[in-house]
């Protein structure tokens, strides 16, 4: 089990990016059209530095849904490989196996 508060961090750095993903885009857009002059360009670029680190999406780490567990994360099923591994045993994934030969 992960420490409650990198579980509870990652859940702000989630809610924090959803609250500024209009003005991180509108400012990209700014950033990366060539035809706006480059004073302008370099204020959205500046705009866009002022803004909060944990607003980008890149801090959000994937993690677990049951144990927010950070490594060998499967994104389909959003679980650990772990849990992945134990529901699948007790048959509670539907279509899932374990495999024997």
């Amino acid at each position: 089990m992960a420490k409650t508060s990198s579980i509870e961090k990652n859940k702000r750095r989630r809610k924090m990016t959803d609250q500024y993903k209009v003005k991180r885009a509108t400012l990209k857009e700014i950033i990366y059209d060539r035809k706006k002059p480059m004073d302008e360009r370099f204020a959205a670029q500046i705009k866009l530095t002022e803004l909060p680190r944990n607003s980008s999406k890149t801090r959000i780490r994937n993690r677990c849904e049951l144990t927010g567990r950070s490594r060998g994360f499967y994104r389909k099923l959003k679980l650990c490989r772990n849990q992945l591994r134990e529901l699948a045993s007790q048959g509670l994934i539907p279509g899932m196996t374990k495999s024997s030969w």
